[in-house]
């Protein structure tokens, strides 16, 4: 949902970190459009373990396994689009203020600029839409956006993300129209809660 300029592009960073950046890249993928045919036998392929991450994503698999792409983007639409609106506003506005464009998105666009990074053509949606903001946070882990002018990566997920993902995720698990969503919001919120710890241990 973002385009960067050539000249923030950082240094790859090691396999953890890249580790961390299919995560988010994944997510963003999941809450920007619905999957189709292709990309769900991809995740009816995924190998839990036995960590908490790992067995949501062998649910998530067994959850694809079974899911019909027709079915899945219905319920996309019920939950993000809707008729007027969907279920679930996944704005970091909505979930900080109550309300769209407001001080958040601002703020997303601040240190987006800051970044060099700007919404892409062609995508209308607010840039903290949460699948924007895991984005953001999948190119500055990999490297290929390097942290600038007071923004880290660090500091990105700790104004735009933490104060809010994790409530989402919760939101997602019980919305009406979940059903294949639901072991999404399962890795989302696990994975929020490792990030957030990680990023504690490490200040």
């Amino acid at each position: 949902m973002t385009t960067a300029s050539p000249s923030m592009h950082g240094q790859a960073k090691d396999e953890q970190d890249m580790l961390r950046s299919q995560q988010y890249g994944f997510l963003s993928r999941m809450l920007y459009r619905a999957p189709g045919d292709d990309l769900l036998a991809a995740i009816s392929r995924m190998a839990g373990n036995h960590t908490a991450l790992g067995q949501a994503y062998g649910a998530l698999a067994t959850c694809a396994a079974r899911a019909e792409a027709r079915a899945v983007e219905q319920e996309f639409f019920e939950l993000f689009v809707g008729v007027g609106r969907g279920e679930l506003l996944p704005y970091a506005s909505f979930y900080q203020t109550g309300f769209l464009n407001e001080r958040p998105l601002a703020e997303v666009r601040e240190d987006m600029a800051r970044l060099g990074l700007q919404r892409a053509k062609g995508r209308h949606e607010p840039e903290d839409h949460i699948a924007a903001l895991f984005e953001v946070m999948a190119g500055l882990s990999a490297g290929q956006v390097a942290g600038a002018n007071g923004v880290s990566e660090a500091g990105f997920f700790a104004r735009h993300i933490a104060p809010w993902a994790v409530k989402f995720f919760d939101d997602l698990a019980i919305a009406p129209s979940a059903d294949f969503y639901r072991p999404v919001a399962e890795v989302g919120r696990i994975f929020m809660e490792i990030e957030s710890r990680a990023f504690a241990l490490a200040g």
